[in-house]
This record gives C-alpha cells, structure tokens and sequence, in this order.
C-alpha cells in the first residue's frame, strides 16, 4: 500500500473507496466528503493515516452493550477528521491496526446484516 499515491484523483478515490467500506458509513459519497478527502491530501496525510483512522473510529463504535440503543449513522467523512489528527499524532504498530481490522471483519462476518465490509 503506498503512503501517498502521486495522483491527487488516485488518493481521492481510495479514500472515499476506504470510507465508504467502513462500518457504520452510509456507504454514500456526498461533494463535502470529496473536498475533504482533497484536503487531506493537499495536506499530505498518508493514505495509511486515513485509512487507520476509519479503522479506529468504527473499531471504537463496537463494544456496546445489546442493551443500548443503536450509534446513529455515520453520515460524512468528517466524523472522521479528530480520529484523522489523532493517528497522525500516534506511534503506534501497524500491527495494532491490522488486529483492529481482523476484529471488525470478524464482527461482521457473523452478522446478518453489516451496515458495511472492509
């Protein structure tokens, strides 16, 4: 996976491609999430960042008790941004990550119905 694709529409694409597939998303691109995804990488926020980001966030909308009523939906990119600094700030393994994947998709391979796959 490269950390910054040398063609802006290229990281645009896998970033809405990223958020899209995220649990919890609506699944829909709107014109505010493809501005914000130019940002981050007019910003040069690596790829990985972002996509670790997205991974942490709904990583931390999981543990719920059945009892509690359900997390609305996720319904921008920006929902994301804080997670976003927040990693960039981080020196944590990518091997943290990658378990946070295996998690989630792990989660939701026994669902009926996810609200998303990554």
């Amino acid at each position: 996976m490269e950390d910054r694709p040398t063609d802006r529409e290229a990281y645009i694409r896998q970033v809405l491609s990223a958020y899209r597939q995220t649990p919890g998303t609506t699944g829909t691109i709107r014109r505010p999430d493809r501005l914000l995804a130019a940002q981050l990488y007019a910003r040069g926020v690596p790829l990985h960042t972002v996509e670790n980001a997205l991974v942490l966030a709904a990583s931390r909308r999981l543990p719920r008790s059945s009892d509690a009523p359900p997390l609305g939906t996720i319904r921008s990119l920006a929902y994301f941004l804080p997670v976003v600094d927040e990693v960039l700030a981080l020196t944590v393994s990518q091997d943290y990550f990658r378990y946070l994947r295996r998690k989630i998709a792990g989660l939701y391979s026994h669902a009926s119905h996810p609200p998303t796959s990554h």
